[in-house]
Formats: structure tokens, C-alpha cells, sequence
């Protein structure tokens, strides 16, 4: 299909962040755009803000009757929409063109140089990092994020028709195969989606397949280690904080941000400062710079650009902050990066109590890193475990969120529905409650914000996430 003869493209499952980031790259293109997602979220309120038709129910009637024409219409649809979905089946049995979102984006990296960034956790910080850098340069960027940039309030950036994309390379579904990178960046390599996989073995064999995708010319940049997991064809560059190729030196806090001093052999960049916290996050921006310099971009440009990443909505995000009390949000819900969070949070909290609420996301995982997450999880002081979010999954039986609880040694544990969460925060003296997450926890996060207003503040109504 050629993109550039369509002129309507409808969402099956709009809603998602990586379906509404295309659905918003076509509307911007001048498409006539609709779709369909279970659920009203905020961002499908954005979307219908923009301009965008959405309707929430699998019923082919409400199908906007232009997009029940054929020529010049794309279906695009998730792999998370059941096979049995009306509206799906409506298209594929009356011979639309029906593509995954996947494809539809390996489509488009196809006529663009491409940056694709790889990866168990780390994605969607790195992305949103190269994009805020790039897009201020002379040639901009295009940018496709799984997660809402602070600094954009979207999960899409539009560059010129010659600007370099920017794209997270999704193992899931191996949909990292349908895309033409020109540089690759991986971030890590720990075992996940092994639903999908069945073994890590078979997971780190995608990625050598996707790797041998790049052209002859193509760069690649891995965190230290795992060019040991994947024996990579071509020659890499490898970055860590203190092991690698690029590394960070004289790494401090300074009034709550983290400093530092890239340096690639004899190339260095003093006191880059990043507002975002956490030694994972200076990890990310170390794999962003790496990136921005290959590019182009001038050390003294990277560092004043730096200073003003505001991060990514769900990535180690205050929601409230004042001297008794402080609520943090993320997105972690593989262990790895809940262990990540937890000694960042510790790093700067200073001795404070972790009241850690974690919603575990997905049966499958759950079930496969289940001693991963009850020693994660241990590094809290103590532990709210909500049920498991179940996503695409159906239940499996005996997993649950006790699966972790029998597992961890942290005494002070408790499992709660979403329901009582509220009633059981008021049997803890709370001091920094992290929620995490990534599933629908987030629709818990102004229950918790106001009650730890209500808490600490009663006799003020305006308390602000900051102060």
C-alpha cells in the first residue's frame, strides 16, 4: 500500500499509546481518522479534543459510514483486540486493507532514516530523550514514544520530510521485525514477553534477527553486557555508568538533580545536569547523547538541551511532593525496573519509609517472575499488592497476586483490591508512597494524592504537586 494514496484510516483499539500516536501522524497528514477502543481514557479524550471520531462500543453500526468504502482506507488494529472482535472481522471478511500497527509503522521508518530503540525497559525515557535533543536541531525529528512527553504533552512529534524517526522497537509480537532501522539502541536484555517467546533463548534470537536488519552502515549502541548475550554481527558501542564504551563520570546529586560528565574516550560533555532522577535515567541519557552526537549535535547544545528534559508521564513522576509526605509514580512492572525505582527513590529520599503499591500486569509475567518480583518488591519497607491487571490474558489458574506475597520475606505486606486501597493507606504511617505498575493503577493516583492532602493538609484545598 502507498501511504500517500489514503486518505481515511480507522483504529481498532484507538486508545492504545502506540495506536494513537499513528492515529495522530495520519490526522496530521491530512487523513480522515476514527476508531474504536473499549474504554474512554484521557487520552482518548485528547484524541476526540483533536478531532478524532471514537466510539466505545464493538458494534459495526457505529462505524462511520465513509470509512465503510474500501478505496483509500486503511484498517490498522492492535494485536491485543481479540480474533473475535465484530468490527475486525467486519473489515477482514469484506477485504479491506488490514494492517497491525506494527506494519503500519514499518511502513513508514521505511522512507525515513530511522532510530530504533530496542529493549526489555528503557524504551520509551530513551525515545522521548533523543526526540526532545533532536527535535531543536536544524533537521528536527519525527518521533513515535510509548508514553506522553512532559515537555510536548503528547506521544508524538512531527518532524520534516526529510527529518530522522525516532521509534520504540516493540519485541512483543516480534514487532521490532517489521521496521527498517539505520540505528539501533538497546537498552537491556532481560528476560520478558516470554508468553510470546517461550524462553529467553528464543527472545535474544529476535533481537540477533533484528539486529542483522540494520544496512551496512548502520550503528549500534547496547548497554554493557549485552553484546555478550547476542554476539552482535557488526561492531557496537556499549555504555554503562562506569563499564563501557561511554560512561559516566563524577555522577552526584546536586539539589535533587543528577550530574554528571559524559565521556566516549577522549569526547567528554561537563556537568550535564538531568532534572528527571534516578541512576537509570542518567543510564538513558547516556544512550541519548551517544545518539545526538552521531547526529551531529554539539556538546554545549546537548548540555542546555538536557537540562530541560521534563521526562515522560509515568516515568518517575511526582505527583505530590511537600516535606511530610511524597507520592511517585511509574511505570515499572518488570522487576528489574522496580528494583531500579526502588534505589533511585532510596537514593534521594534520604532514610524516608518506602510505601510501595504495586499492581502486578499480566498473568503470563506474574507467573514467570514471580521469585523476581517478592525480591524486588523486598527493598520496600513495606508493600501493597493489588490484583493482577490482566490486559490481553485470561486468568491462569493459581496466579494471582498471592503468588508473589507467598514468595517475599518483607513482613510488612499486605494484598488489597483497588477498592479498599484507600481505607487500607490509612492503617500506614505514610512518608513516600510509590505506585507502580502497567496496568490501570493510574486511575488510583488522585484517590491517593487527595487523601495525602487531606492527611497532612486538611485546611488547605491547593496543595501542589511541587511544593
Amino acid at each position: 500500500m502507498n501511504l500517500n494514496e489514503l486518505h481515511k484510516a480507522y483504529f481498532i483499539g484507538i486508545g492504545g499509546i502506540g495506536m494513537s500516536a499513528l492515529a495522530r501522524w495520519f490526522h496530521a497528514n491530512k487523513c480522515n481518522v476514527a476508531g474504536y477502543d473499549r474504554t474512554a481514557t484521557d487520552l482518548t479524550a485528547t484524541l476526540l479534543e483533536e478531532g478524532i471520531d471514537i466510539h466505545y462500543e464493538d458494534d459495526v453500526e457505529l462505524i462511520p459510514n465513509a470509512f465503510k468504502e474500501k478505496a483509500g482506507t486503511l484498517i490498522v488494529y492492535t494485536p491485543a483486540v481479540p480474533s473475535e472482535h465484530f468490527e475486525l472481522n467486519y473489515f477482514l471478511n469484506n477485504e479491506f486493507e488490514v494492517m497491525k500497527r506494527s506494519a503500519v509503522l514499518g511502513m513508514i521508518t521505511a522512507h525515513h532514516y530511522t532510530i530504533a530503540i530496542a529493549g526489555t525497559h528503557g524504551k520509551t525515557t530513551v525515545s522521548s530523550m533523543i526526540a526532545h535533543l533532536l527535535s531543536h536541531t536544524r533537521k528536527g525529528c519525527s518521533a513515535f514514544v510509548g508514553g506522553i512527553m512532559t515537555n510536548t504533552n503528547s506521544n508524538l512529534i512531527i518532524g520534516g520530510n526529510n527529518a530522522p524517526i525516532v521509534v520504540e522497537a516493540d519485541e512483543y509480537d516480534r514487532s521490532f521485525m517489521q521496521l527498517s532501522p539505520n540505528y539501533i539502541v538497546i537498552t537491556s536484555l532481560d528476560p520478558d514477553h516470554l508468553d510470546i517467546y517461550g524462553d529467553q533463548a528464543a527472545m535474544l534470537y529476535s533481537y540477533k534477527g533484528f539486529i542483522k536488519k540494520l544496512p551496512e552502515d548502520g550503528k549500534l549502541l547496547m548497554k554493557s553486557g549485552a553484546e555478550n548475550q547476542i554476539s552482535p554481527c557488526i561492531k557496537d558501542t556499549s555504555y554503562e555508568l562506569k563499564d563501557g564504551d561511554v560512561v559516566a563520570d563524577a555522577l552526584r546529586i546536586v539539589n535533587g538533580a543528577f550530574v554528571f560528565t559524559y565521556r566516549h574516550g577522549k569526547e567528554k560533555i561537563a556537568d550535564i545536569q538531568l532534572e528527571v532522577p534516578g541512576y537509570h535515567n542518567v543510564l538513558n541519557a547516556l544512550a541519548a547523547i551517544t545518539v545526538a552526537l552521531h547526529m551531529g549535535m554539539e556538546g554545549k547544545e546537548i548540555r542546555d538541551r538536557m537540562k530541560t528534559y521534563a521526562g515522560v508521564k509515568r516515568r518517575f513522576e511526582y505527583i505530590f511532593r511537600s516535606p511530610k509526605a511524597i507520592l511517585i509514580d511509574d511505570y515499572a512492572h518488570h522487576p528489574e525496573e522496580i528494583e531500579a525505582f526502588l534505589e533511585s527513590v532510596r537514593s534521594l529520599t534520604k532514610g524516608r519509609k518506602i510505601t510501595a503499591i504495586f499492581q502486578p500486569h499480566l498473568f503470563s509475567r506474574t507467573n514467570d517472575f514471580k521469585a523476581e518480583f517478592a525480591r524486588a518488591l523486598d527493598k520496600a519497607d513495606e508493600v501493597i499488592l493489588l490484583d493482577i491487571y490482566p490486559a490481553r490474558e485470561e486468568a491462569m489458574e493459581g496466579i494471582s497476586s498471592k503468588s508473589i506475597y507467598d514468595l517475599m520475606e518483607n513482613e510488612r505486606r499486605v494484598m488489597v483490591s483497588k477498592d479498599r486501597l484507600i481505607q487500607e493507606l490509612k492503617n500506614h504511617d505514610l512518608e513516600v508512597v510509590l505506585t507502580m505498575g502497567a496496568g490501570d493503577i493510574n486511575k488510583e493516583i488522585p484517590k491517593i494524592a487527595a487523601f495525602l492532602k487531606n492527611k497532612f493538609y486538611p485546611q488547605t484545598t491547593e496543595i501542589s504537586k511541587n511544593e
